[in-house]
């Protein structure tokens, strides 16, 4: 993405988001419907006009590692050495949450899942939203979106805005959830190796 639209999404969709506000953003693998994961009634939202099985936890995107400490989670040693290995890229990691105050996150797996996104651009958007939620744009079950057009039809005008960056046709990223003593299990696979 180059600076002057970078500019622009800094300069009129941050304060959308900051505000509660939810839209169509492209991310490091697919489009995915953003909005901010600190706010209950904007997750409540997206879950809505995603029509998203209720009990589903949805993706986190972090500008770093170092934002876990906003949804209290503490890392091991060994976690954090791991998840430097991997991020940023294209793998999202599941961490336990034992925080009563996101059960609208976790949904009460008491765990959520991360990804410090590969694009350098979106961790530097990050930096001004804060953490965001962002599954794939479109409903729950049916082929994500590709491009804006396509996630326009899914939702029309019930988002607050739609960022338009080009054709996005990749793998969702892997999911894997990662113990306390930094040994992981697998699963989704997606657009990373575990060999990696």
């Amino acid at each position: 993405m180059d600076f002057f639209k970078l500019r622009q999404l800094k300069k009129e969709i941050v304060p959308v988001i900051r505000e509660g506000g939810i839209g169509v953003l492209p991310t490091d693998t697919l489009y995915g419907i953003v909005g901010s994961a600190l706010r209950r009634e904007t997750v409540e939202r997206i879950y809505k006009l995603r029509k998203r099985n209720l009990k589903k936890p949805m993706i986190i995107l972090i500008s770093s590692w170092e934002n876990l400490r906003i949804f209290d989670i503490k890392i091991s040693r060994k976690q954090k050495k791991f998840l430097k290995e991997v991020w940023p890229g294209k793998v999202s990691v599941v961490l336990d949450c034992d925080c009563d105050n996101f059960d609208y996150l976790h949904r009460g797996t008491r765990s959520l899942a991360f990804r410090v996104p590969d694009e350098k651009w979106l961790r530097k958007f990050l930096e001004k939203t804060g953490p965001l939620v962002a599954p794939s744009a479109n409903f729950e079950g049916e082929k994500p979106a590709t491009t804006k057009q396509e996630a326009k039809g899914y939702f029309g005008e019930n988002v607050d805005f739609y960022v338009d960056l080009e054709k996005l046709e990749s793998a969702p990223s892997m999911i894997i959830k990662l113990e306390d003593d930094g040994n992981f299990s697998v699963l989704r696979e997606g657009g990373f190796s575990a060999e990696k």
